[in-house]
């Protein structure tokens, strides 16, 4: 192992136990610095001698192969966190990457179904094993607003059947509690406990949704199914597995609830984050003003 393998494993350490990073962000971060550091590598230059001019002829370089401008805040993002490392760890005493600056990106919306669209996504025909266990994780994924992650590490002990809430882990390994109606607990319930063992196939694990070969489900799997459902239901709206998240709060903004509440359930940080709701919610709002008012623009 060359020193640039033991750094790059170090940091990977830090990310996970000082930061308390999910093992997605570690991965992710794990690539973007391994790139960093090979591009010096092959310039024979030691991190301590790494100026920022030099990250800046990086991020040029990276630009020139196309990358989104989304990539590349994520790639500054990755290197600042790194040199806090080189800090932290006195490998260096002046942090290079300190002025960098992100790139500005472009602020989209996000994409929420209609209630009408929910409505038909979530009208299943109920005959097999998979149709409940996708009854169950759409009905729940729409119930609480979990990310897709959260809602694939699920186990069974996670729920509250008797007092009606789901408790899961999130960013930053943060536990949260989010209630669930009594619509979904009926689904869940019913899956687990008439259909699930088969679908086991002899496997043991207590992770609620599994794949057709028994094993946890994947967030790729979940991905095939809402995507497969949506063609089939024609629904014309993009579909995501964190569409149902989005459509969760706008819905519940829609009906009223106050954004401190929404903001706990889906365990942002930081209440402008859900603060873009706000404007899903008033874009939806004037829709439907243009769609029914005789002078909108029809």
């Amino acid at each position: 192992m060359n020193e640039y393998d033991s750094l790059l494993n170090d940091f990977c350490d830090y990310l996970k136990i000082d930061k308390k990073y999910s093992n997605l962000t570690v991965e992710s971060y794990h690539i973007e610095i391994k790139k960093y550091l090979d591009f010096f590598k092959d310039k024979n230059l030691n991190i301590e001698n790494i100026k920022n001019t030099d990250i800046k002829e990086y991020l040029h370089h990276m630009k020139q192969s196309k990358i989104s401008d989304r990539s590349l805040a994520h790639n500054v993002s990755a290197i600042r966190t790194f040199y806090k490392f080189l800090l932290i760890e006195k490998i260096i005493d002046i942090n290079p990457s300190e002025f960098l600056e992100l790139p500005k990106l472009k602020k989209t919306l996000p994409t929420a179904l209609s209630k009408e669209e929910v409505e038909t996504l979530l009208d299943i025909n109920l005959k097999d094993n998979y149709s409940y266990r996708n009854k169950a994780m759409l009905e729940l994924m729409y119930a609480t607003g979990l990310r897709v992650s959260e809602l694939v590490h699920l186990k069974i002990n996670d729920i509250d059947f008797e007092n009606c809430f789901v408790r899961t882990m999130g960013k930053g390994n943060k536990e949260r509690i989010i209630p669930i109606n009594d619509y979904s607990i009926y689904y869940i319930r019913k899956y687990i406990l008439e259909y699930r063992s088969e679908m086991m196939k002899n496997k043991y694990h207590d992770f609620i949704f599994v794949n057709n070969h028994g094993l946890p489900m994947t967030r790729q799997g979940f991905f095939k199914i809402i995507k497969t459902l949506a063609i089939e239901k024609d629904i014309k709206t993009s579909l995501s597995p964190h569409t149902l998240r989005h459509s969760f709060a706008t819905h519940l903004l829609d009906y009223g609830a106050d954004l401190r509440s929404i903001q706990e359930m889906l365990g942002h940080s930081n209440i402008s984050t859900t603060q873009i709701y706000t404007h899903v919610s008033s874009e939806h709002l004037k829709e439907n003003y243009n769609n029914a008012h005789p002078h909108g623009d029809n």
